[in-house]
């Protein structure tokens, strides 16, 4: 994903109170999610399937260019090289390949991938206040929605949600996940500078976990570091893969993990540095008097409740990722289509010292399992 940055998302979480920041109008029963999905299902596949891909739809870029409502972030429709996307501490040229869907399935061809899995990124809804978060949401989810059953053989989507209100939340939850093709959930590994250990976010856990659907998550501003972050491009190469450490750490020593047993979360960025520091933290776990009873269990058995993907781009980083959580544990990912992405992403997988049978399961079978396909 192209670089994040302050600014004045970054200090939005700041000036708003956790209450209000997270208002909860009232919990929805989770069984009212258990509604029957109609219409046509996405269609199993043998072929890899790409678990951390991004999709700009054209109607979501026209509602941020003409109506707003997302602080510090503007889209310009008039550019010549394609709607340009100000805010994070970036600049981002929305080129077709972003949102045409016939040339993102020719980019997925030479790639070698049948299979996407559409994400929305930075800016999310939940940067929005009250019915315009929930606005920019269901305009993403209805366009995945369409472009879906455009083609079923080729996309399934992700959820956003307009986090800031959890009850609005909940309905948009409720009404995007009764299409047949919306297969996770999309968070931010924070909301504005809310944690997602934040017990406020529990009804929407619970509802998650109900509907079965995976939590994917995604860094976003504001991310951790960010004032000794300014150069050098370091709120994405150091920003994103630590915001997804702390958010994993988060879900830990919050309780979320044990609230919420059947609760799946995906890593982006191969977990960033948490495979590699979970022993730290279970070290102070045992002899810091404050973590000793965060979490119910030792730091080491909570790995496996996550998945990661394969941007590591890094063969080496990613057989040590294979070993300490599984080849069940890991799904293919090309962050696609931004600069710091894999236009190859079954390269790093070919390289890795792993079976066939393991290298299926990256590349198409646990998607295909988490996805709940035919």
């Amino acid at each position: 994903m192209t670089s994040t940055g302050s600014g004045d998302v970054a200090t939005l979480g700041a000036r708003l109170s956790r209450r209000r920041f997270l208002g909860l109008a009232g919990a929805t029963a989770a069984s009212t999610f258990l509604a029957p999905r109609a219409g046509a299902q996405p269609r199993a596949t043998t072929g890899a399937i790409d678990m951390h891909a991004h999709y700009f739809p054209h109607a979501y870029l026209e509602s941020i260019a003409r109506d707003g409502g997302l602080p510090g972030f503007s889209v310009d429709m008039s550019a010549a090289d394609g709607p340009t996307l100000r805010g994070g501490g970036a600049v981002t040229v929305v080129d077709d390949r972003y949102w045409n869907l016939e040339k993102r399935l020719d980019a997925m061809q030479k790639a070698g991938v049948q299979m996407q899995a559409l994400s929305l990124t930075m800016p999310m809804p939940h940067l929005a206040a009250g019915e315009r978060a929930a606005a920019l949401a269901t305009v993403f989810n209805d366009s995945v929605i369409d472009a879906c059953r455009a083609y079923p053989e080729r996309f399934v989507g992700c959820i956003a949600l307009p986090l800031r209100n959890v009850a609005a939340a909940l309905a948009e939850l409720r009404r995007a996940s009764r299409a047949p093709a919306m297969r996770a959930v999309y968070l931010p590994t924070n909301i504005n500078g809310v944690e997602l250990s934040d017990s406020t976010l529990d009804p929407l856990y619970e509802a998650v976990q109900t509907l079965g659907l995976p939590i994917i998550l995604h860094p976003h501003p504001p991310v951790v570091g960010l004032d000794r972050m300014q150069r050098f491009y370091l709120p994405n190469l150091l920003g994103n893969p630590f915001d997804t450490t702390l958010a994993a750490v988060q879900l830990i020593a919050g309780g979320v993990l044990d609230r919420f047993p059947r609760l799946t979360v995906v890593l982006p960025h191969a977990g960033g540095a948490f495979p590699f520091l979970y022993g730290r933290v279970q070290k102070g776990q045992q002899v810091i008097p404050d973590l000793a009873t965060v979490a119910e269990r030792p730091v080491a058995e909570y790995v496996r409740r996550f998945y990661y993907d394969t941007i590591t781009h890094s063969a080496d980083a990613l057989a040590y990722v294979v070993q300490v959580a599984g080849a069940d544990r890991v799904l293919l990912g090309s962050d696609y289509r931004f600069n710091m992405g894999d236009d190859e992403p079954r390269a790093v997988v070919d390289r890795l010292p792993i079976t066939a049978a393991d290298r299926e399961r990256i590349l198409f079978a646990n998607a295909r399992t988490l996805l709940r396909m035919p």
